[in-house]
């Protein structure tokens, strides 16, 4: 089973940093990639220096058409949007390998049309990191925050200080 999550909209000034987190929370909370339809070279830079330095197998892919890239997708597509179906209630339907779709501005309606699942959490305005959070969450049974990344920084618990190991 593997979990992509292919941001759409992303608007490189305005955009960096949200879609920056967008791939850390992906990575921190269990999916194996980020897609992005253009290249973003500090985007990248970020992320593959987190996953050298703390570890882990995530990627990021560049797709280019990505309305192909769904319809191609040999698994289940789930639009993360406030006008779905409520996470827990169609959070037990989504098996197998899992693209899951977040976008900035207003997404086309070919992503509601074409995803599988359009899924809220909450109905709300909110954001998409929080919302990918949530999902990633409820998808692994919380799962994904007990890996052990295998990084060379390792943070130890500490209710009084921050201790960042390395090896």
């Amino acid at each position: 089973m593997t979990v992509e999550v292919l941001r759409l909209g992303h608007r490189p000034i305005r955009d960096k940093r949200i879609t920056t987190h967008i791939g850390l929370v992906a990575r921190a909370f269990g999916a194996d990639k980020m897609l992005l339809p253009e290249r973003d070279e500090n985007i990248e830079k970020s992320v593959c220096s987190l996953v050298e330095n703390w570890g882990g197998d995530f990627s990021i892919d560049i797709v280019g058409d990505w309305k192909s890239y769904i319809r191609g997708f040999k698994g289940t597509v789930v639009h993360l949007t406030m006008y779905g179906m409520p996470v827990d209630e169609a959070i037990g339907d989504v098996t197998g390998d899992v693209l899951v779709v977040v976008g900035s501005e207003k997404v086309p309606r070919f992503v509601f049309d074409n995803a599988d699942y359009n899924i809220s959490i909450g109905n709300q305005p909110h954001s998409e990191v929080s919302a990918l959070a949530i999902f990633l969450d409820r998808f692994f049974d919380g799962a994904g925050l007990k890996r052990d990344f295998g990084g060379k920084l390792k943070i130890e618990p500490s209710t009084s200080s921050k201790i960042v190991k390395s090896e």
